[in-house]
């Protein structure tokens, strides 16, 4: 189960869009500290998420957040099937199922 957001949506995509308007015309770090002063976010958040909205765009390298959870997706039903091997595996199920194949 995830963590609760301590952030709404919205407030979060203005930061983000407020930090890479601002980023463009001056020092990053600056840029940062003053919008989370504005808005209320933590600076080293808020850098996070320019940081991923910027690889979304394909602005930077680095994975994306829909391959993330594509990939979260995967690896989830690799344990699941992983774990459904092994219970055939130990009651002997499994021998059968794949004569059926």
């Amino acid at each position: 189960m995830a963590a609760p957001r301590k952030y709404p949506d919205e407030l979060r995509e203005r930061a983000v869009r407020l930090a890479m308007d601002q980023a463009e015309e001056g020092n990053g770090r600056a840029v940062f500290r003053r919008v989370g002063e504005q808005l209320g976010i933590n600076p080293e958040t808020l850098r996070g998420r320019v940081r991923q909205a910027q690889i979304d765009e394909g602005q930077r390298p680095g994975t994306t957040t829909s391959d993330a959870q594509r990939l979260r997706e995967l690896e989830s039903e690799v344990r699941e099937l992983r774990r459904a091997n092994a219970m055939a595996d130990s009651s002997g199920e499994r021998k059968e199922l794949c004569e059926l194949l």
